[in-house]
């Protein structure tokens, strides 16, 4: 179990990532829907509690850092919290049917077919290529 200054730690490194999120989303998509990419900051963040990697960093680190390259890539507020949702079906009890029903069809096809890449099992670089390329 985590103490106390890794939680607070935990929580100052994950905010501040958020912000940084939320601020590019602002500047890039203004019309965005910005409370879909907090309730799936939120939601995520719920899921991932108290959950590291290998490494000891937070769980919800990652999803994070998928969510501020795809906010400089400039995408939509519904590819952002794809982003932030999508290890929540791989590595909790979450199911894509609850992501569809919390965050809608079109952010529950991308969580999907994002896990469904994640399965492919790549025996080299040139089998990954040549399937990344036929598509």
């Amino acid at each position: 179990m985590a103490t106390l200054r890794q939680q607070i730690a935990t929580n100052v490194l994950t905010v501040t990532r958020f912000r940084e999120l939320m601020k590019k989303l602002r500047e890039n998509r203004p019309n965005d829907d910005l409370n879909l990419v907090k309730k799936a900051y939120e939601f995520s963040q719920k899921h991932h509690a108290g959950q590291t990697r290998a490494s000891g960093e937070p769980y919800l680190v990652h999803p994070l850092e998928v969510g501020n390259v795809l906010a400089d890539m400039k995408m939509d507020s519904v590819s952002i919290a794809a982003g932030l949702l999508h290890d929540s079906v791989e590595d909790t009890s979450v199911t894509t049917v609850e992501i569809k029903q919390e965050f809608g069809e079109q952010v529950a096809h991308i969580v999907e077919g994002v896990t469904k890449i994640s399965k492919i099992d790549f025996s080299s670089k040139k089998k990954r290529r040549q399937r990344t390329c036929a598509r």
